[in-house]
């Protein structure tokens, strides 16, 4: 008995074999919850390339559709929302970012997906913020909208026998588009505004670099939060510097935590800069090695620095420390 045709016009072959896939694997066990009487359901998937359709029917002895359809109604939708989310979502992305938001440059739509991607399965975060992203909230998220869009289809199948994946799609799933415009937006805003921030942070790396050194190296203690104190080569304080004014006045609306100690040792240039933190995983310190490159060493134990994080608990208690070690800035900026 013919239950229904899908219709994937737009699609190649190996997609339409994934939906099949799809398909089988949600009609597997339909042997002990179609029938009433525990009869064994048998769902064939049949593809047709020629045509780009796959063509599904029951062989049951007395098969009811009104008994047994919802259910596989119900899966077919499953199904076919997988297939939406896994197989056309990166393509309606794509569209959404070039047609609604104008962009043409290829890697520019490319980096932009990328952040289409963190915000829909996790990744890294922006480099111009620390963000934790929760993955369980968004295997959550991803669970809804496939719910959301399996629903909608499941009340089509309940009544059309055809449906047209690409066309309904396109002009059936309204709140489903409108979730992605918001997602392609939120990708962009964050895109737009980490290209400027590394534009910012590139202005920066050439004052440091025109800058004459006045000083063989700084101590640079990281005594937690925003808290830094600087010291001279021989651990003395060092007195507070006048920042110069024109980093300054770029670091007062570009920079957040770490302005004043970016726009400090912008200004006193030193030749190479110590930072003695207990926090070295820190965006501020990942910004400090950014900028002034292969200036900064971090220091996460040495007897110049113990004094401040005696109440650290990785400390090796009661076991002289003879020299720094160091973590060499090896971090690539991404």
């Amino acid at each position: 008995m013919e239950l229904f045709t899908v219709s994937l016009m737009s699609a190649s072959g190996e997609a339409i074999g994934r939906l099949r896939e799809y398909l089988q694997e949600e009609f597997l066990d339909l042997h002990n919850k179609a029938g009433s009487g525990g009869e064994y359901v048998t769902i064939h998937c049949t593809p047709d390339l020629q045509y780009g359709a796959i063509t599904c029917s029951a062989e049951m002895k007395d098969f009811n559709l009104a008994l047994h359809g919802p259910l596989v109604y119900r899966r077919a939708a499953n199904a076919f929302a997988r297939y939406i989310l896994t197989e056309m979502e990166p393509t309606l992305l794509h569209s959404i970012i070039r047609k609604q938001f104008h962009y043409e440059e290829p890697r520019e739509i490319e980096s932009v997906e990328q952040y289409c991607k963190n915000l829909l399965f996790g990744g890294e975060s922006s480099s111009h913020e620390a963000v934790s992203v929760d993955l369980e909230m968004l295997r959550v998220d991803r669970d809804r909208r496939k719910n959301k869009v399996a629903a909608e289809l499941e009340e089509f199948l309940g009544s059309n026998t055809r449906i047209h994946l690409d066309g309904y799609v396109t002009f059936r799933l309204a709140s489903y588009w409108e979730e992605l415009r918001e997602i392609a937006a939120f990708a962009v805003d964050e895109y737009v505004m980490d290209k400027q921030y590394q534009e910012f942070i590139s202005l920066l790396k050439y004052f440091v670099r025109m800058q004459e050194v006045k000083l063989p190296i700084v101590h640079v203690v990281h005594k937690g939060g925003t808290e830094f104190v600087l010291y001279n080569e021989e651990f003395q304080m060092l007195e507070a510097v006048p920042a110069d004014r024109i980093v300054a006045e770029m670091l007062e609306t570009e920079m957040n935590m770490e302005d004043m100690i970016v726009s400090t040792l912008i200004t006193i240039s030193p030749e190479n800069i110590v930072i003695h933190t207990r926090q070295p995983e820190l965006q501020v310190m990942r910004t400090l090695e950014t900028i002034f490159e292969q200036r900064v060493q971090l220091c996460v134990e040495c007897t110049s620095c113990t004094f401040y994080f005696e109440q650290v608990h990785d400390l090796q208690q009661h076991e002289p420390v003879l020299a720094p070690r160091m973590i060499t800035a090896k971090r690539k900026w991404t």
